[in-house]
């Protein structure tokens, strides 16, 4: 598998306090099965769609417990450039570029309103390998902040990305992406979030029955937040899972409507 563009979404990992309960939890919701724990790296494991890297899990380090926070990272082609990009465009370095062995280089960032994200500069680890839309595997990822116009500065200062509105749209939305190829969204954070939601980006996840999956999120212990609804792009719902980490699932195979025009801005 090629080395992703630089801007492009690449991996997935969260903390969790219970990490047997978060194992139990995304491989009855996705389909997810588990590797060996590496205790080299923290304790970090890595899930499985269909036998490719999906996404991983990782028990909080000493200092670092709280609520459990998917993070999503993108794709760079020198982690250290990209962190000086960062703050030239006024984010916030949390974890300066940091070689993991012979996989990569990663770095955590905030941007100026902010909402969490890792750079990944590959080595061995090239990121996600599971199909993008399939079962399990990463789909799509919605930038939430409540200071949109810091977001839409700021992410295209530091990975060249494009904007587009979504026209018709009555809610603030917008589309980054690499040349005409979108990559992610970005969603103004309105009244209706509870202020002590922070900003972030939320995952979408690939399922082949978005409502099966609800239903065995629920009774596992998940919260539904919306949905499940049609869209053109899939039938999705967003939860929430035991242990507070927000995310959503998507049936791709399952749409209605035509997309909405973008148009540039």
């Amino acid at each position: 598998m090629a080395v992703r563009p630089e801007g492009t979404p690449c991996w997935a990992d969260a903390m969790f306090g219970d990490l047997d309960g978060a194992e139990e939890f995304y491989g009855e919701v996705l389909g997810w099965t588990f590797g060996e724990t590496s205790e080299e790296f923290g304790n970090y494991t890595e899930a499985y769609a269909a036998g490719e890297p999906a996404a991983a899990v990782v028990p909080p380090m000493p200092g670092q417990e709280g609520s459990p926070q998917w993070c999503l990272y993108i794709a760079v082609e020198d982690a250290g450039a990209a962190a000086r990009r960062i703050r030239d465009a006024g984010g916030e370095i949390v974890l300066e570029p940091t070689r993991v062995a012979d996989l990569g280089t990663m770095c955590l960032a905030r941007d100026p309103g902010g909402v969490l994200f890792g750079v990944w500069q590959a080595a061995r680890h090239e990121g996600f390998g599971a199909p993008m839309g399939g079962p399990g595997a990463f789909t799509w990822a919605e930038i939430f902040t409540r200071e949109p116009a810091k977001s839409d500065a700021f992410f295209p200062a530091v990975f060249g990305y494009t904007a587009q509105r979504m026209q018709g749209d009555t809610t603030d939305f917008r589309v980054y992406g690499l040349g005409d190829r979108p990559v992610l969204g970005r969603m103004e954070m309105t009244e209706d979030f509870p202020p002590e939601v922070p900003p972030h980006i939320n995952l979408y996840f690939g399922v082949a029955d978005c409502d099966a999956a609800v239903s065995r999120a629920t009774g596992l212990g998940g919260v539904l937040r919306s949905g499940p609804a049609d869209t053109p792009f899939g039938r999705f719902a967003s939860l929430t899972d035991p242990q507070g980490a927000g995310f959503s699932v998507i049936d791709t195979s399952r749409t209605e409507g035509e997309a909405p025009p973008l148009t540039d801005v």
